[in-house]
């Protein structure tokens, strides 16, 4: 089963409450904008396992979630709810958001160096591996508070 990042950057600082509420909202509603241009984009299929990342100037991770369809063009109805510009992108489903989220630095300093492990990514969809995205879950697990 493949896994992948869904990367979104701010830019910029000032940006960056705009952008982990935006990227909250679409985990909210269950959905995820893909680009035409986007690596991976027609490998993306119902079942692969995502973690959502915040890239620079944030590097967190807010979440993860299963697919629950390969990228297509939204349908009326998905059109109407999805609140930002794109026309495609996926649906999620058992959608975990997190907090607090799990910092990229954190991840990285568990994984082996030599694996070329990286924190600044270009596309909006990154193909990871199985223990990469394992690590992150170990990380947000510890992370997580308390009951009661």
């Amino acid at each position: 089963m493949p896994h992948y990042i869904l990367n979104s950057v701010a830019g910029e600082a000032a940006q960056e409450a705009a952008l982990r509420e935006r990227a909250a909202v679409l985990l909210r509603i269950g959905m995820w904008g893909i680009g035409a241009g986007e690596p991976h984009r027609d490998a993306l299929a119902a079942g692969d396992l995502v973690l959502v990342y915040l890239g620079a100037p944030t590097w967190e991770f807010i979440g993860r979630a299963e697919l629950a369809s390969a990228v297509h063009a939204w349908t009326p109805s998905e059109a109407r709810a999805y609140p930002a510009d794109s026309s495609n992108g996926v649906v999620l489903a058992q959608v975990d958001e997190w907090d607090p989220p799990v910092p990229m630095k954190t991840v990285l300093s568990r994984l082996d160096p030599t694996a070329k492990a990286r924190g600044d990514f270009e596309a909006g969809v990154v193909r990871i591996t199985a223990h990469e995205y394992e690590t992150v879950l170990a990380v947000a697990a510890e992370r997580a508070p308390s009951p009661g």
